[in-house]
This record gives C-alpha cells, structure tokens and sequence, in this order.
C-alpha cells in the first residue's frame, strides 16, 4: 500500500538517497568550503541562497560557525588548538566523535569571532538560518515522509548523518592520518584516494592543505575532484566565477645557475620541492642504513620509513624520543646527516621572511653548489631538478 506521494522499488529509493546526499556534499565543499571559508571561487547570489537553503534542510549547519572552525583548523593544524586534529585528539575520536567536537568548537565565541568574517549576515541569516537551524531539519524530515511514507525516516536519518560521517569524520580524521601525499605540507594531511567523488572532491585532503585557496583540489593528471567539475559548468553559465586555482609545476632545461625566476618558482612549489627531495634521497638512504644494519651499527628496529618520516618534519615536530633516536642515527653517518642538514637548509630558504630576494637567491645557490660538491649523486642530481623549476 502507498503511503507517500512516491511508490518507488527498493533501488529507487536508495538512488533518490544518494542523489539527496551528493547535493548536500556538493553544498559544503563548493559553498561551504571553497567559497566561503577561502574565497577561491565566488559564487551568483542563486546559487548561494540554494546551497544555503538546502544545507538549512539537510544538515542544520550555520555559515560562520562552519567557516570559523574550518579557519581554525588551518591556522592551528595538528596543534592542540585544533578543533579536530587526529594527531592530538586521536584518530577514534575524531571519526567517532567529529560533530561533538565541532558542536564544543561552535559554542567558543573567541573562535567565532576571530575566524567567522565576511559570511552571509543578511535578514534570511540573522531570522532563519542561524536562529532557528534545527526547524530547516524538522522540515526536511516532514518532506521525507511526505514523499515517501514511513521510509522517508530512514532517507532522512541517512541524509542527517551523511555530513558528520563524511565530514566530520572521514576527512576531519582519515584526512589527517591515512593515504597518500603528494605535497610536504607542514600538517598531516592525506589524499584518501585520486577520486574525489563521493565527497565531492574532499577526498584530496593533501592537496588542499598545499594550496588551501585554491578552487582545483585535483592536482596529479590520475586525479578526479567531482565539485570543479560542478564548479567549471557553473562558471560556463554564470553561476561562478573562478577566483584562484593551484599553480601547475612546469619544467625547463636546467639552468647554468638558479636566478630570481627559479627561486619564485620554487618557493611557490616548495611543498612540491620538498616531496621530491624525500624521494630523490630514497634509494641512497635506504642503502646507508641497510649498510649500518649490516655492520651492527643500527638498531634492527630503524627503517627508512623511519628516516623519511623524520625528513618531513621539522626538528621542533619530533617528539622528544624520535629527536634522541634520530640523532644517534645520524651521528653513526655522515652521509644520513648531511642529507638531512640539507633538506633543513632548503626548507629554511621559505622561512626567511626577513631576508630579501637577492639574499635568498645567494642561499639558494650556495645550497646548489653545496649539494653538487657533497658527493652524494641524489642531491648531485635534485640540483639539477631545482635549476629546472620554471
């Protein structure tokens, strides 16, 4: 017997499902995420009031709460004042536990304050949205049954816990703790998988953390991001206007030695730069150690793994333990130590904000000259790499 305006078979209903939750994916990530926590593409005012009226419908989600705790997250990444960082509060509880921790984070008016500027403060906001966010959801729930009888509670209870699941949990948490990196960024960001599709793009945690405002999050050509799909065919018709999308690393013949052009280059890719340096140095490290692990010299317990990790983190990132093990390492080596002085010298060239151009420049080809005299063929050749950044 019907009881719902719709009388849909098993299959239906779980499309219709799906099809409800990947329009609220693509409501946070393109009006939430990308447009109004980092402003990488602007949106037309229908497009904006849709997103914001359906996110109303089916999540209950406030704009400036959203905005200012996602802001936090990347001015206090994988700190203790991160509102949701695994490698402080732990990988279960942020899966687990995401919208409690962004309901604590939403109550801090600090937070709000600081973090939560330039979002939507018009009557609909002030009257509706903000003040009354859970009748949005209540509504959602009488259109569910409405549409669908008594199994529109269940479409319902799927559509309400898709974003604290999704969000809050996978990328929140297995986005700062499990998958693949394609940048060195200064955080533990992780792309899930190369297709961004059931998040709508979020999936490529990593790249977004290299580029925070970029409106692209897909980066490697094996790489999909489903929301600048969206966001393309929006542009095309006027909905959307693309404000800032991540460089794309472009290659030249090396050059005799590294000028001004070269050293912007690379410091726009420094997370670019630093992920292939680890790499470069692989082989040549794993070698050493296994050489070390050899002669008895190395405790059998020290890998690679280990080294490397060590060479995307800076000192002061080390725990106290991983510092002691690390430099007995590399006092049993002077080839591991001079590769990971210079990958320390290289990074320093980016965090010299006082020093000018031409005294970077200087740094930079200091470093080069350094690098081609060590001895050592991979940094022989990742100097050659870095001359070919254009």
């Amino acid at each position: 017997m019907q009881l719902g305006l719709l009388d849909l078979p098993w299959w239906g209903y779980v499309a219709v499902t799906l099809g409800l939750t990947h329009i609220t994916i693509a409501a946070v990530t393109i009006f939430l995420h990308r447009s109004q926590a980092h402003r990488s593409v602007d949106l037309h005012p229908i497009t904006s009031h849709f997103f914001r009226f359906w996110l109303w419908l089916t999540s209950g989600m406030v704009t400036k709460e959203w905005v200012a705790i996602h802001r936090k997250h990347h001015a206090k990444c994988e700190t203790a004042e991160d509102p949701h960082s695994p490698q402080t509060r732990g990988i279960r509880k942020v899966f687990w536990e995401g919208s409690e921790l962004y309901r604590a984070e939403a109550r801090n008016e600090e937070t709000l304050q600081k973090y939560g500027h330039g979002t939507p403060d018009d009557w609909l906001e002030r009257s509706l949205y903000s003040r009354h966010s859970a009748k949005g959801v209540a509504l959602m729930l009488a259109i569910d049954l409405a549409l669908f009888g008594p199994i529109g509670l269940t479409v319902w209870a799927v559509q309400m816990a898709w974003i604290p699941v999704t969000a809050a949990g996978i990328i929140n948490g297995v986005g700062h703790y499990w998958g693949y990196r394609n940048f060195a960024c200064e955080d533990a960001s992780t792309n899930i998988v190369p297709w961004g599709i059931l998040i709508g793009g979020e999936e490529l945690h990593n790249n977004h953390h290299a580029y925070g405002t970029s409106a692209r999050l897909s980066n490697k050509w094996f790489e999909f991001d489903i929301g600048w799909l969206y966001i393309k065919l929006m542009s095309y018709v006027g909905l959307a206007t693309i404000r800032k999308k991540a460089p794309t690393v472009k290659w030249q013949p090396a050059k005799p030695l590294c000028d001004l052009d070269t050293l912007q280059a690379i410091i726009t890719h420094r997370y670019d730069v630093m992920m292939r340096f680890v790499k470069s140095v692989r082989a040549d490290s794993a070698a050493e150690i296994a050489r070390l692990k050899a002669g008895t010299n190395l405790p059998q317990n020290w890998s690679l793994d280990r080294f490397r990790r060590s060479l995307h983190k800076e000192p002061a990132e080390l725990a106290a333990s991983d510092k002691v093990e690390l430099d007995r390492l590399l006092d049993k080596s002077e080839r591991l130590q001079t590769v990971y002085r210079m990958r320390q010298e290289l990074a320093a060239l980016w965090g010299r904000s006082s020093a000018s151009r031409e005294q970077l420049l200087e740094q930079l080809q200091a470093w080069c000259k350094r690098a081609e005299e060590s001895g050592i063929q991979s940094l022989q050749e990742f100097s050659v790499r870095l001359r070919s950044y254009a």
